[in-house]
């Protein structure tokens, strides 16, 4: 008899191995820098990247593409 392997994902057109991380491919806007999905047991699970609140107005994104930061 054998054990059951941990399972695959399988996103869009790829395969994902159990514990693998990756940003998701998103047609026709590309791939998401924001967004970090992982393969558990076969499901995946995505989260957006969680950025804390601006504390200016005119915030500037060039360190972190996802949180805008002051200048």
């Amino acid at each position: 008899m054998q054990a059951d392997a941990p399972r695959a994902c399988r996103f869009g057109r790829r395969w994902y191995l159990n514990n693998e991380s990756w940003h998701p491919f998103v047609p026709p806007f590309g791939e998401m820098k924001c967004i970090l999905c992982w393969c558990v047991s076969g499901e995946t699970h995505c989260q957006r990247q969680e950025c804390p609140p601006s504390a200016c107005t005119s915030p500037a994104t060039r360190d972190n593409p996802c949180c805008a930061k002051c200048r």
